[in-house]
């Protein structure tokens, strides 16, 4: 199915700003009865989520189509040495002690000062990295003696001596200036450091994946390599830190040449590789509760995610519009509550307008364009039972595989008991109890029976206990004394991300933004196309063509990075401690990345999800393997045959979670997704058939339908019916029905500046050694305080004695006045 097949006339319909615009005439009537024809068509996603897309994938996306000329020339240089040292010789026949003795001089090469003879010997490390392709026959070749030749590189040094090179490209201030001066940067000015970085990223990438081949040398090496990234051994503090420099000195405008997406993929995959991915997060979760004598958690929720199906795409509005008109004639029979099929998109309005004020007609441009409508019959069960559906609409066979009961254990905070038995003792005895949640004397049966079952599901978080322990720290710092903070990897990671933490998540987030497919190329954003561009322009139409697709492809992968990158960082601090998470949170929501994610959603998702932005004949390693065919514009045009691009969706549902993790318990920030009117946005998102990512939609409408009105509500039962099936309940939330709503007037500021006293105060007291706090010891000794010596700046020497007779002996000193009282 074509991408341009499944457009939807709403999203096409806006402008900018966001605000819809009319279309004329018949054009709409053809561009629902496409999306019609879209819905009908539109398959179940076959998407697994994980960390990362294959290995040969991920290799794939380092490169860019442009570099493509670059792997002959890594192979010319490599042979052109290994010629004189092994004459006549193939590297895949050397013994393991010749190929590291090959390598040890390649290492002593490196250090030469001549730059064109470092580049060189450079990239006949590539070249090794990269897998020999010259001397193999198939691609599973490719890879073996890549991972092979990687941890013999690793072995014998290389990665030191890189990062000392990496580091010496990042101080290049006559290439830093040279680029800022030059009006077009290409692909030639970032030479150096692309060859470096893909180096490291093949090693880092290569390592951190595990195979059913590791040796036992190679899990040690594993190990220990991981050890080495995660820990402050290079210039004392971990690499991570460093690629993060790279960010912020891109972002400034300091160094335009660098390669951002080689910088950014580098960052992610070495953040996952220390800190551990979703897999892992959920085994250091299961730890830290047993720690922390906590119950165990109810379900593992990647299992359960993974168990969920995706509900059918909503109807359009043109099946609607027929369905009504079918009603009207009086082909169909009168059911109970049969006009809801008909609300759920075709009346809805904008949720922030009163009820009655609705136009007496409704015209089907102004409805959104079936985001909403018909969900799978299964998913209606729980509303109303229905008039048996069209076989071509619904396969029964469908009901075969109908899970039992739903998907999630429900959960109750300690807070919600508290604040369910404060009001039922204000209700049937008239006075409270305070935090008080064992006495139950007084109150009728069914209040006891309430409480039990609250308790029953009652959970505590390893947050609620960091945040109890924290506040216990501030209220007895003598009697407590030193916390004992374990050395994890996120812990050194945050220690040394702290001081520059806003430039970092700024910087990411302008990357982000510069990435986003609904962004406008505005002359002062960042020109993140650097290593891309080559240093001709194309001159052929398929020459533009394939520029075309390759740069399209590089802002996904950026996005994909970023996203992943983001939510690691978020997943890791939570877990490490609270309010590390909340501070990366803040700095996130000051840096506006609520609007920018709704932003990115305000798009044709469906198009973006479907996006051929590939060209597979070029993908590393196919192209290095297999003979080139000469490339038409049908070749290009046609991409891949997969149904879906997984970077994108794997993006998207990161953006989701992101989203999610900024906005929970949070309710200025909730307040902000309706002010700024996500509800329309992620709707349309539902029409992406992935039980995951319509998951997170669900979640983030969950938590913002109390805000949205009772007309809001009532057009979108089929949406509530769906977050009451997919979604984890909170047993006495109401967010269906919106009761508490006059009770919590929004104050943003309030919110988020206690909020910010709290992580000041964590940050003063766990990281901030040199302050002198009110408990610190001081020296009352007279002798011993005058007898210190105290080093005085040289400048003071000289200015010393005009000081002297300006401060002291020039003004009259009035003794009497010491005698008095103050």
């Amino acid at each position: 199915m074509q991408a341009e097949d499944m457009e939807v006339p709403i999203i096409n319909n806006l402008n900018d700003n966001g605000d819809r615009q009319r279309p004329k005439g018949k054009d709409v009537f053809k561009d629902q009865q496409k999306e019609s024809e879209s819905s009908l068509e539109s398959p179940n996603l076959e998407f697994e989520y994980g960390d990362t897309d294959t290995l040969t994938a991920e290799l794939s996306e380092l490169y860019s189509y442009t570099e493509e000329p670059e792997f002959a020339l890594n192979r010319d240089y490599f042979e052109e040495d290994f010629r004189t040292h092994a004459r006549g010789r193939r590297w895949i026949e050397l013994t393991v002690e010749e190929q590291r003795a090959y390598v040890m001089r390649l290492l002593d090469a490196l250090e030469v000062t001549d730059r064109d003879k470092r580049l060189k010997v450079a990239r006949a490390i590539l070249y090794l990295a990269q897998g020999v392709f010259d001397e193999c026959d198939t691609e599973v070749d490719v890879l073996h003696w890549s991972r092979h030749n990687v941890f013999l590189l690793y072995d014998m040094g290389i990665f030191t001596a890189l990062l000392e090179l990496l580091s010496m490209e990042i101080d290049n201030s006559q290439a830093c200036s040279s680029a800022v001066r030059k009006p077009a940067i290409s692909l030639a000015d970032s030479t150096e450091l692309r060859v470096l970085l893909s180096i490291m990223y093949l090693m880092v990438e290569t390592i951190r994946v595990q195979t059913e081949d590791h040796r036992p040398e190679w899990i040690a090496a594993r190990e220990a390599f991981k050890n080495e990234l995660g820990s402050p051994l290079y210039n004392g503090e971990p690499f991570a830190l460093l690629l993060f420099t790279m960010v912020t000195k891109f972002c400034s405008m300091n160094a335009p040449h660098f390669p951002m997406k080689k910088v950014l993929l580098l960052l992610w995959k070495t953040i996952l590789f220390t800190l551990g991915g979703f897999e892992e997060l959920q085994q250091m979760k299961v730890q830290s509760r047993d720690h922390l004598n906590l119950p165990p958690l109810p379900e593992d929720s990647i299992k359960v995610v993974r168990a969920m199906r995706a509900a059918s795409p909503p109807a359009s509005a043109m099946e609607l519009i027929e369905q009504q008109q079918q009603q009207k004639r009086g082909r169909r029979s009168r059911r109970p509550l049969v006009k809801q099929d008909s609300l759920d998109t075709y009346n809805e309005r904008d949720p922030f307008k009163n009820d009655d004020a609705r136009d007496e007609e409704e015209d089907p441009e102004d409805t959104d364009s079936g985001i909403e409508g018909e969900v799978d019959p299964l998913d209606r069960d729980v509303i109303i039972q229905p008039p048996p559906p069209p076989p071509l609409l619904r396969p029964p066979t469908e009901r075969v595989n109908f899970p039992k009961g739903l998907p999630w254990a429900p959960k109750v905070r300690e807070k919600d008991i508290e604040h369910f038995l404060e009001t039922s003792r204000n209700k049937f005895i008239g006075f409270t109890l305070g935090n008080d949640t064992e006495t139950l004397v007084g109150l009728p049966r069914p209040i006891h029976e309430s409480v039990k079952t609250l308790k029953q599901h009652k959970y505590v978080s390893v947050a609620e206990v960091q945040i109890k322990r924290e506040e216990e720290l501030q209220q007895c710092p003598m009697t407590l004394g030193e916390e004992e903070v374990e050395e994890t990897p996120a812990e050194i990671l945050y220690l040394g991300m702290l001081p520059n933490l806003s430039q970092y998540v700024i910087a990411l987030l302008k990357l982000l933004l510069a990435a986003a497919p609904t962004s406008k190329a505005k002359t002062d954003s960042i020109n993140i196309l650097a290593d891309v561009l080559p240093e001709e322009m194309p001159i052929t139409v398929l020459q533009s063509m394939k520029l075309g697709i390759d740069v399209n492809r590089h802002k996904e992968i950026i996005v994909k990075a970023i996203s992943a990158l983001l939510l690691l960082l978020l997943k890791h601090f939570k877990l490490n401690h609270i309010y590390q998470f909340e501070i990366v949170s803040q700095h996130l929501v000051f840096a506006n990345c609520i609007p920018l994610i709704l932003k990115f959603f305000n798009q044709n998702i469906m198009s973006y999800i479907s996006a051929k932005n590939s060209i597979c004949v070029l993908d590393f390693p196919h192209c290095v393997v297999h003979e080139m065919p000469e490339l038409t514009a049908e070749s290009l045009e046609a991409g891949d045959s997969n149904q879906f691009c997984w970077r994108n969706l794997f993006s998207c549902i990161n953006l989701l979670r992101i989203l999610n993790k900024l906005t929970k318990w949070k309710h200025s920030r909730t307040m902000m997704l309706v002010v700024f009117k996500s509800a329309p946005i992620l709707k349309r998102a539902l029409k992406v058939k992935q039980a995951m990512m319509q998951l997170y939609v669900l979640k983030l409408l969950k938590i913002q339908t109390k805000y949205l009105g009772r007309q809001w509500r009532k057009s979108n039962m089929k949406t509530m019916s769906a977050i009451y099936q997919k979604v984890r309940h909170r047993l006495n939330d109401d967010w269906a029905y919106g009761n508490d709503i006059d009770a919590r007037p929004w104050d943003f500021q309030a919110e988020e500046c206690a909020l910010r006293e709290s992580i000041e105060k964590f940050n003063s007291r766990r990281y901030d050694k040199n302050k002198n706090g009110d408990f610190t010891p001081v020296d009352n000794c007279l002798q011993s305080v005058l007898g210190q010596r105290v080093e005085l700046p040289e400048d003071f020497h000289y200015s010393y004695e005009m000081w002297l007779e300006r401060e002291v002996f020039s003004q009259p000193i009035q003794w009497e006045g010491l005698l008095q009282n103050p």
